[in-house]
């Protein structure tokens, strides 16, 4: 800043000086109002004389700043030396042991406490950051000024997230606690069995001394239900299941995913109002009964098992009860699993807050009653005839044991996560063991049964958007005496309705055309099979002597083998 007195008028000029090497002469710059000089300081005689400064000044800048910058460098060569000198006399031990020295000091004068929260334990990642990141998110959308945005890949939200080095301000019960998001560089690896990332990432939290039980207890129990609940609110289902031959994935899991997108819910579910409350209040129970299940010494699990005819809706239930509750779908196919022990890993890999299912477990594998007569079960035969090589054990195959599936659903290993449900579905329950049906693994029987009258409304609400009272109630009326003689599954009516939605009239009449036929088709079947079962005991009476009544007997049990199966 150079100050120029002329007529009575005080002249502010900020200039920059800039030294230029060119052809021996320095050269400064002199920003003007008017203009832009150049002036060559070794020919002061050229400079204009209207210019209002001297020479002088200029030149005496030059030689200040080259002073300053000479008095710097060799401050820092001093400063060079020393640190020289100081790591030679005093060893790293003795400057270690000076830091700590000097932190606890620190750490003992300051009114504060702090923790950090890596994102890596050891080789394993940290719960907890993971936990934390997820919680400030919904902080960070509110009062953060630079915030980093992401998207998982199963998510259908997007998470807000404290930037690199920022920090964030949280109350928790009137208590003010600080979180800062530490970013730095890690160390280069020379070998490592597992990479790690090349930033290393944590979270410190700042918290006054006097609140420090208060937020070891409750607060960081709080961010981890808190995480969970976000977590399930942003992410979408899914659908796992395991891998052929019990192989890993690229993390190590035996279980493959798949984003679960099926819209089924109790509203849309084929199913008598009252029972679908049923069950509904039962998941509720279940879903809320941490507190009951650690007072009661139980483990937090519960069984379901679907039976009934094919159709009637037992793969829309586990559906339904999984968007109902928000779990993940976990389905099991047990022949791919080879043993026990594969059968119990498996378990372990699954996630709290999931149902557990095997569909058809009457067909995956031999697990038959042990009450009926070993003649209906020979060796290497079921029920319905010669098993799979894979079923029965051979070369290499299924050797899953009905020990070890009990083991899995009630046994010890079954406690070894939290708020598990196990659904079991068949067409033929008579076929299962009693044990694996009892009370403690299915905890709750739930018959699926064929369509009826108000099943049928719901087909018509979901299909045709008809309404209570929009069908006319005679036809209506016919309807309700046809339906439960027909016996008629809700999938072949969904699919009628399907077929004719065009026309919802004629799609009503296709309907009760349907059960009619199944009514009077069932009605002639019944007829047949009684005249049929006549006439064989006639022919066995009427064949005279003892072998008649061989006979007799050998057709009663012929007949009775066909009822078991």
């Amino acid at each position: 800043m150079f100050r120029y007195n002329m007529n009575s008028c005080t002249i502010h000029i900020r200039t920059e000086v800039l030294s230029i090497k060119q052809a021996n002469n320095p050269y400064i710059i002199i920003p003007k109002h008017f203009q832009s000089y150049l002036y060559p300081i070794s020919k002061p005689h050229q400079i204009p004389k209207h210019f209002p400064f001297s020479i002088s000044l200029y030149q005496n800048t030059y030689i200040e700043m080259k002073e300053f910058w000479t008095s710097l460098a060799s401050l820092m060569g001093v400063w060079a030396f020393c640190q020289s000198i100081l790591h030679t006399v005093f060893p790293p031990e003795l400057r270690f042991a000076s830091i700590k020295i000097f932190q606890r000091i620190f750490h003992w004068a300051s009114s504060y406490c702090y923790y950090d929260i890596t994102e890596i334990d050891g080789v394993n990642t940290n719960e907890l950051y993971n936990a934390v990141q997820l919680y400030l998110s919904t902080s960070a959308s509110i009062t953060g000024n630079r915030l980093s945005l992401t998207r998982g890949l199963n998510s259908s939200a997007i998470t807000f997230g404290l930037s690199n080095n920022d920090r964030l301000i949280d109350t928790y019960n009137g208590i003010e606690v600080i979180w800062e998001h530490i970013v730095t560089q890690r160390q280069s690896q020379t070998f490592s069995w597992r990479p790690l990332p090349e930033e290393k990432r944590g979270f410190t939290l700042r918290i006054h001394k006097k609140n420090k039980k208060i937020i070891l207890d409750s607060y960081l129990s709080f961010i981890m239900e808190r995480a969970n609940e976000i977590r399930r609110l942003n992410q979408d289902r899914l659908l796992y299941t395991n891998s052929r031959g019990g192989s890993l994935d690229a993390r190590g899991h035996p279980w493959e995913s798949v984003p679960f997108k099926h819209p089924s819910t109790f509203d849309t579910l084929a199913m008598d109002p009252s029972r679908k409350y049923q069950i509904m209040s039962d998941l509720k129970d279940f879903a809320d009964g941490e507190a009951f299940y650690r007072r009661t010494g139980r483990a937090w699990k519960r069984g379901y098992l679907l039976y009934g005819p094919p159709g009637t809706g037992k793969s829309s239930m586990i559906a339904a009860m999984a968007n109902h509750l928000g779990y993940d779908i976990y389905d099991l196919e047990l022949t791919e699993v080879h043993t026990n022990s594969e059968l119990r890993k498996l378990l372990m890999k699954t996630s709290s807050k999931s149902i557990i299912v095997i569909e058809d477990i009457d067909c995956s594998i031999n697990l038959t009653n042990r009450n009926k007569s070993n003649s209906n079960v020979v060796a290497g035969r079921g029920l319905d005839g010669t098993l799979p090589a894979e079923m029965r054990g051979e070369e290499g195959g299924n050797t899953i044991t009905l020990s070890g599936l009990l083991n899995f659903t009630d046994g010890l290993w079954s406690c070894c996560g939290s708020e598990r449900i196990f659904v079991f579905t068949t067409n033929h329950v008579e076929k299962l063991d009693p044990a694996l049906l009892r009370s403690g693994r299915m905890d709750m029987h739930i018959f699926m049964n064929y369509c009826s009258f108000n099943s049928l409304k719901i087909l018509f609400k979901n299909y045709l958007e008809y309404e209570e009272g929009d069908i006319d109630g005679d036809l209506m009326n016919q309807l309700r005496d046809i339906i439960d003689k027909a016996e008629m599954s809700p999938a072949d009516i969904s699919e009628l309705l399907i077929k004719n939605r065009r026309d919802r009239e004629k799609a009503v009449w296709e309907v009760l055309e349907a059960l009619r036929m199944k009514a009077d088709k069932k009605e002639k079947g019944n007829v047949n099979e009684e005249e049929q079962e006549k006439r064989a005991l006639e022919s066995s009476l009427n064949g005279g002597g003892g072998g008649g009544y061989d006979q007799f007997f050998k057709s009663s049990e012929e007949l009775s083998n066909l009822k078991i199966i």
